[in-house]
């Protein structure tokens, strides 16, 4: 017999954000920012000027939103390698509502977020229903996602230039001197924020990455709920898909392998656990400032494009570790 969703009290032992051991962890991250921030404006004097701190913003906004959606799946001990190819693909499917079949801009949008949230769904039915190991079934979506793309455009991107609206989503100025795409970045931090910590979506996903089997004997329907939290991650990849389309004001369909690799880097930097059951929305925040801030600093210290990939894979391991440390303490 089938037993309806219920409320649940949160598993022994856990708690939303992991606790004062999670605070800790996102007080430590957010001390890290600071000391970036310091030793690369102490390092050049250009690092602190407007324009810079608003181009680090900005270049944190696709990679945060992204970010942001894989917060959820991390949290419930999944993942999701598809983030970035989804991202690729709702951007190209924006592309061919506004400009291949000519429907106004709100309609491509509707699009992009929908094709997002439709590659999360089908994860999260592999997953969930086909019990198949999430790095398989992303990995699969990551594949047919990044075909996808190159077949729908034969592999060239769609540009928008018919549509000058579209490109001041991302880049227009509704606070004078701060682009859209920080304004959306942050809003979109609040209401996952929301999402997470006040909304019965945040308890279960919780309570999956704690304990599914108990979650699953406490009467709630596992299997849905989990298929949720994927299309929210998937939604979250298509907004991220518009930002980045309308930034570069076209939809490149070679664009997308790698950002999930940075995305999911800002989640545990930011302190949330791969083993799942602890994690928040701004320690993601602060961890995807974080990779923005140390990318940038190497770049105007005029570090080479090759050591800073290795800097910032030094910065991911010593995050997972600290992690490992945590949970082994606990």
């Amino acid at each position: 017999m089938k037993i309806a969703d219920k409320e649940i009290s949160q598993p022994a032992g856990m708690k939303q954000t992991g606790g004062q051991s999670g605070f800790k962890q996102k007080l430590l991250a957010f001390a890290s920012l600071i000391i970036l921030v310091i030793v690369f404006s102490l390092s050049s004097s250009n690092f602190f000027q407007f324009s810079n701190l608003v181009g680090i913003l900005v270049s944190t906004a696709v990679i945060g939103v992204l970010a942001l959606g894989a917060t959820f799946v991390i949290i419930t001990g999944g993942i999701d390698l598809a983030l970035g190819t989804v991202m690729t693909f709702s951007s190209v499917m924006v592309g061919v509502i506004i400009t291949f079949w000519g429907l106004p801009v709100p309609l491509g949008i509707v699009g992009g977020i929908l094709a997002g949230a439709l590659c999360g769904f089908i994860s999260g039915l592999m997953v969930a229903k086909m019990n198949i190991p999430p790095f398989i079934a992303t990995l699969a979506i990551m594949m047919v996602t990044k075909g996808l793309s190159l077949v729908i455009t034969g592999a060239k991107p769609i540009y928008f230039n018919d549509d000058p609206i579209f490109a001041k989503i991302a880049m227009g100025k509704m606070i004078p001197g701060i682009p859209n795409t920080i304004v959306i970045f942050l809003l979109l931090g609040m209401i996952a924020s929301i999402i997470l910590s006040k909304t019965i979506i945040g308890r279960y996903n919780f309570a999956l990455g704690s304990n599914e089997e108990a979650t699953r004997l406490s009467g709630v329907n596992t299997v849905k709920w989990k298929i949720i939290i994927y299309s929210i991650t998937g939604i979250f990849s298509g907004i991220a898909g518009i930002l980045m389309a309308s930034r570069l004001n076209s939809a490149q369909p070679s664009l997308g392998t790698g950002y999930e690799l940075e995305a999911i880097a800002a989640v545990v930097i930011g302190g949330t656990s791969l083993s799942g059951g602890v994690g928040s929305i701004l320690g993601t925040i602060i961890g995807a400032l974080i990779m923005s801030v140390l990318t940038n600093g190497l770049q105007i210290m005029s570090v080479a494009q090759e050591w800073r990939t290795v800097i910032v894979g030094v910065v991911i391991i010593i995050a997972v570790y600290a992690d490992i440390l945590r949970r082994r303490k606990q």
